[in-house]
């Protein structure tokens, strides 16, 4: 198991992030790490994400929403065609630190026998894409 965590302090309305979070067609408009995601932020949906990762790499995956918690909590879970090999749970979590202020955590868990092989080369691309897309949230709630 490998774990990339990020935490930010956003001045703005909790409502104000989530309804950005979860405006999957308006993602492109401002994300520049996840470019695009296909679908609905339903329980239990399939979506299809498009990342751009902050090292240059282009990636497409299948995820599942998981738990849709307004205004608290989004995650959805992805695996490779063969279970077991590689698999990630991406968590989007907002706490509310006063009205107009929340942190936000961006983290996602990996696991699967590939986690080990390749766990290095994640880290410093997708922290650093990690903390593009909080930095860039940021500043479009602030705004």
């Amino acid at each position: 198991m490998k774990e990339i965590h990020t935490e930010i302090d956003i001045g703005a309305p909790v409502e104000k992030v989530w309804d950005l979070l979860t405006d999957f067609k308006n993602f492109e408009l401002w994300n520049p790490f996840i470019r695009k995601i296909e679908g609905t932020p339903t329980l239990g949906t399939k979506i299809k994400i498009h990342l751009h990762t902050s090292g240059g790499r282009n990636r497409s995956y299948q995820p599942e929403i998981t738990k849709l918690e307004p205004f608290k909590e989004l995650r959805w879970f992805g695996k490779s065609t063969i279970p077991g090999v590689f698999n990630g749970e991406r968590i989007f979590i907002l706490k509310p630190i006063e009205s107009n202020q929340i942190k936000f955590i961006h983290k996602e868990i990996f696991t699967g026998i590939l986690v080990h092989l390749v766990g290095n080369r994640l880290d410093k691309d997708m922290y650093n894409s990690f903390i593009s897309m909080n930095e860039a949230l940021k500043n479009r709630a602030e705004k």
